[in-house]
């Protein structure tokens, strides 16, 4: 099984570089040899089977994993050229840099407003009241949310359907002013319509952020993506442009995964 790096990527600002990954719970290795780089400003999308490690994965970008009793990190992830596990990281300012959308929209029980401008405060990034208030609205704007909640700003997140939810998710990822953002399957529990939306922001977004997506949706990864990466079995089978991993990939295994012969 091999990993071959296309000469296009190689010429591209690197925002992401992880070399020589290995990771594990507790005896149990979890994702083997990992290396790859992630241009800045691209979507990326993650592809294969459950349980082969892509999630896992996607964690170690910002250090997520770290919540989890018993698990430990091999090799070096380093964004715009820092190392995300020296001693001495700042996790908590490097998951304000790196934004999360989980798979599961996850409002907190509060008011529209309040959920976006929650991680303002408590990152002090704002001046004064009209500057927050700028900035709740640049996000819900920057998460095409704005129009359909302007007017009732103070209503509970609740009360958002399952689309806006998750869209309100990603303006409260967004309002901290991250570099990257992260999303793990953030339309799998959508309706064709909200996915279509997520879809389009995700593209839309790629202007200003770099974006990395898990989804067991191949037509989304191809939809979506700039380069698409092939996890199975906890290792990295293929990194290729979208374009070549959907239509003429390196690897047999990723054609008979992408036709369905597995998984």
């Amino acid at each position: 099984m091999t990993y071959r790096i296309s000469e296009l990527r190689q010429t591209m600002r690197s925002k992401i570089s992880v070399s020589n990954l290995n990771f594990y719970y507790g005896k149990t290795q979890a994702l083997q040899d990992i290396s790859m780089e992630i241009p800045e400003r691209e979507v990326v999308a993650f592809i294969g089977p459950s349980g082969c490690g892509k999630s896992t994965f996607l964690r170690t970008l910002n250090r997520m994993n770290d919540t989890i009793a018993g698990t430990r990190v091999e090799g070096k992830v380093t964004i715009d050229e820092q190392n995300i596990y020296a001693s001495g990281t700042d996790v908590v300012s490097l998951r304000r840099k790196i934004g999360m959308v989980f798979q599961k929209s996850n409002p907190f029980p509060k008011s529209i407003f309040e959920n976006v401008a929650y991680g303002i405060r408590i990152n002090g990034i704002h001046k004064n009241k009209a500057d927050l208030h700028e900035r709740v609205e640049k996000a819900l704007r920057d998460a095409a949310l704005w129009d359909e909640v302007k007017d009732r700003l103070n209503a509970s997140a609740f009360g958002l359907s399952g689309g806006q939810q998750q869209r309100l998710c990603i303006a409260r990822a967004l309002a901290v002013q991250p570099q990257v953002i992260l999303m793990d399957e953030p339309a799998s529990a959508l309706d064709p319509i909200a996915t279509q939306k997520i879809e389009e922001l995700v593209v839309d977004l790629k202007k200003d952020y770099t974006i990395v997506i898990v989804t067991h949706n191949m037509q989304q990864a191809s939809r979506v993506s700039d380069k698409t990466a092939f996890f199975m079995l906890g290792k990295l089978v293929e990194f290729n442009p979208t374009q070549k991993v959907f239509q003429n990939p390196d690897e047999r295994l990723t054609e008979d995964y992408i036709t369905g012969r597995f998984g």
